[in-house]
């Protein structure tokens, strides 16, 4: 939640130039939105090309936020330098963020995720930047330690053992930043590893099993059953969309998240199927139905947010019922949501 702190604190940022690579999705615009509520001049790098039906206008108001919105990819080293001319500070968010989608296309994924943000990097290393934020998943840390029952606590320090293409080229961007960016002159970095960011006006991807609350509750809307991957027994700390972009745009001024690794989540752990309990609430006649658990699908688990506390000195507002009730709520007011490949499947 955006406290009076959290607005005071974005104060550094007035008249500072940021780059959001990526900054047309779910969590850049509440983020480009957030920065331009600080008086920073921000600057959007997208393919645009993330979500059909032309999300990124109609839902997410890209044209609206007081951007320049620059059309293009990371992999295209010109555009990346041209964008970065100037820039006080970047948010390197633009990834092929989709575990299914990876898994089905490493091809794309490694374009993307690897190769993009080795240009993106190499492109930082030679600027003016005075920070670069990473955005990472928890999805680094997969299922956890081997031979733990029950959800576990993921703390920045432990071992990381991913199970997806995706997963793995999060984690290689981790690394690469640390190797291109500690030297002597570098510009400052930090990474954040997102949970599971939730949200309206969060809507689903044809042939994805993410966006857990966007799409049980429009499945629920559309009177479906709501499909639960593996019984929903997985667990997942769900930390809202309007949390993320406050956490992201503080790790840009923390002295404290110089060169750390800081997730960002509530702490508290909840499974698939009681966030469709949850959703039920509001769909009386809905019903569940089990299927299989998708490949590289991890169990979950929950963020330590110690390092969250100490270096952001920041904890999330919304907890994950309130947050589920904002999102039906946003989804019964606009019923246009519901993206036609969906409504009509």
């Amino acid at each position: 939640m955006l406290t009076e702190s959290v607005s005071a604190r974005l104060e550094k940022l007035r008249d500072s130039r940021v780059v959001v690579t990526g900054g047309a999705g779910l969590v850049g615009s509440r983020l480009v939105r957030l920065l331009r509520r600080a008086e920073a001049e921000v600057t959007i790098l997208d393919r645009l090309d993330a979500y059909p039906d032309d999300a990124h206008a109609t839902l997410f108001g890209v044209d609206g936020l007081g951007a320049d919105l620059v059309v293009g990819d990371i992999c295209d080293r010109a555009a990346v330098r041209r964008v970065l001319a100037g820039a006080d500070y970047v948010v390197h968010a633009a990834a092929y963020a989709d575990v299914a989608a990876c898994t089905r296309r490493p091809d794309i994924a490694f374009r993307a995720n690897v190769e993009g943000t080795q240009v993106v990097l190499e492109e930082v290393a030679a600027s003016d930047v005075r920070r670069l934020v990473l955005i990472s998943s928890a999805a680094v840390y997969g299922n956890g330690e081997p031979g733990v029952r029950g959800p576990q606590v993921f703390r920045e320090d432990q071992r990381l053992l991913p199970v997806s293409v995706y997963a793995n080229s999060k984690l290689w961007a981790e690394h690469q930043t640390r190797l291109l960016l500690s030297g002597a002159g570098s510009p400052e970095y930090a990474v954040l590893r997102y949970f599971s960011v939730y949200g309206d006006p969060q809507v689903p991807k044809p042939g994805s099993h993410s966006w857990m609350v966007a799409w049980l509750s429009m499945q629920a809307r559309l009177g479906r059953p709501m499909r639960l991957n593996g019984g929903g027994v997985q667990v997942r700390d769900l930390v809202h969309v309007e949390d993320v972009a406050a956490a992201t745009a503080l790790a840009l001024v923390e002295e404290g998240m110089a060169g750390a690794t800081v997730n960002v989540g509530t702490g508290v752990p909840t499974s698939v199927r009681e966030v469709g309990q949850l959703i039920a609430r509001h769909f009386p006649r809905v019903h569940f139905l089990t299927t299989p658990l998708p490949e590289g699908d991890p169990l979950g688990g929950y963020a330590d947010t110690e390092q969250c506390r100490e270096l952001l000195r920041w904890t999330p507002g919304i907890d994950v019922r309130a947050g589920v009730e904002r999102y039906v709520r946003w989804l019964t007011r606009t019923p246009h949501a519901v993206p036609g490949w969906l409504s009509e499947g």
